[in-house]
């Protein structure tokens, strides 16, 4: 059944819930870490710290996406797991920057990665649902550009807070400084509303009544759901088997960053690794900055990746801003003026607007429809078992092969995200169509929404 076209508003609106999510996941990227060490943490486990976005992901992608493809509820397939995640997140939120111990704010960050999970692996599938194959380029980099804006957002949310006069030391006997408090409580309230805007504006289509009653008369139940994601991993697409390299060394590397970025520019621009010295929240609130402005890089980014890929591919696009990534991060450790740091920053946003939109270009071409949620939710395994990889690993060279030093987990995360993008060349983009697609896309971004330049505006 011939899918209609949607506009790029439309496509934007669809989206918006996309931005509350990224937040959400901004605020860890940039907060976690610092948060553990005011709690106590020692450097060396703080990957172990991070189990929890990895283990929920790697648990409730898969299970949520073959459950959401079987979902025939009034509300449609998806919405119901929109909203289940969505509020469960914004609880995960509120509570956080409240915890009194170490063992509470990791315990808390399982309830909130796990409802950001069930929220994100639906909103891919959600993409191919509404749009024809010709506009999967523009849905999945619109989500790209949310995920810029979002986490820019999060990322500068503290030092907003600070440059308006809030005060950036913990207050009141607590451990975590107040605009850390205030920016988990704002991003509670933007990840429910704006959820609840894409569901508003942006209803399910309604299944076919022939494909509606197949659905309710397949067998259910939990054994049935297991063999459907058993099934599909045996039946894996070839594209999505080469994509599996790719996404070792680049979410190895980007776990890494997100991990010790903070106490690497404690060290290299403020002299100090005390959790509990001004240089140390300094640091937090520079990383937030330099946070801000690769995601806003990401932002417009995203959008103007579009004639590229169309021209050269989305394969050869995403290798290149990996390579610039991965050279940024090999620069970071030796720049010891702040306002240079935005250099590195430019290949960092490029990547990650790669990272987050190309990848699932590249995919979904290959994927059938039936199957879309459990294959978008399989593939998120090859983002978390890197991730696992990581935590368990990093800890055991941590003082030995790196010296204990921070700033050389970031080389070694420039180093990986090098070899990302060699592993590229393995990938092969040879989707029937795929290219004119594309170019329909990028065609129609011109007349539905007045160019790139306007999207990005």
């Amino acid at each position: 059944m011939s899918k209609p076209r949607m506009t790029f508003w439309q496509i934007v609106n669809m989206n918006i819930g996309f931005f509350g999510i990224q937040f959400s996941f901004g605020l860890q990227q940039s907060s976690m870490s610092p948060i553990y060490k005011y709690l106590g943490a020692d450097e060396a486990s703080l990957p172990y710290l991070w189990l929890a976005g990895p283990m929920t992901g790697l648990l409730v992608q898969p299970l949520i996406g073959a459950l959401s493809d079987r979902t025939t509820s009034r509300w449609g397939r998806r919405t119901p797991y929109f909203l289940i995640g969505a509020v469960l997140c914004s609880i995960g939120l509120l509570a956080m920057p409240y915890s009194p111990t170490l063992w509470m704010a990791a315990s808390l960050l399982w309830i909130l990665d796990a409802a950001n999970n069930v929220t994100m692996e639906p909103y891919r599938a959600f993409v191919s649902d509404k749009l024809p194959a010709s506009q999967h380029t523009l849905g999945f980099l619109t989500q790209s550009a949310f995920t810029g804006l979002g986490q820019t957002l999060a990322y500068l949310t503290p030092s907003l807070l600070v440059w308006i006069g809030m005060d950036k030391d913990a207050v009141n006997g607590s451990h975590i400084p107040q605009v850390v408090v205030a920016a988990f409580l704002i991003g509670a309230v933007c990840s429910l509303v704006s959820v609840l805007w894409s569901v508003k504006t942006t209803p399910e289509d309604p299944l076919p009544a022939e494909k509606l009653a197949a659905m309710r008369a397949a067998p259910g139940g939990w054994r049935h759901t297991l063999a459907e994601i058993v099934a599909a991993v045996r039946d894996m697409p070839p594209t999505m088997k080469q994509l599996a390299l790719v996404k070792l060394f680049q979410w190895y590397a980007m776990f890494c960053y997100w991990q010790f970025i903070t106490l690497s520019l404690a060290r290299t621009l403020f002299g100090t690794s005390d959790a509990a010295s001004p240089g140390f929240r300094d640091a937090g609130l520079l990383n937030g900055q330099i946070g801000a402005f690769y995601n806003f890089v990401a932002f417009l980014a995203a959008f103007a990746l579009v004639p590229f890929a169309r021209r050269i591919g989305p394969h050869v696009v995403h290798a290149v801003c990996l390579l610039l990534a991965g050279a940024g991060m090999l620069a970071i450790p030796h720049i010891h003026t702040p306002v240079l740091l935005l250099v590195p920053m430019v290949g960092i946003g490029l990547a990650w607007a790669s990272i987050m939109g190309n990848p699932y270009v590249i995919l979904a071409s290959s994927l059938p429809p039936e199957r879309t949620g459990v294959y978008m939710g399989i593939f998120n395994m090859f983002i978390v078992i890197p991730m696992i990889i990581q935590i368990f690993t990093l800890p055991l060279i941590y003082r030995g092969w790196l010296g204990g030093n921070p700033e050389n987990v970031i080389r070694l995360a420039g180093v990986l995200l090098i070899c990302a993008a060699g592993a590229m060349r393995l990938v092969r983009y040879n989707a029937p169509g795929a290219i004119e697609r594309t170019e329909t896309a990028y065609g129609e971004m011109e007349r539905d929404g007045g160019g790139v330049r306007r999207g990005a505006r």
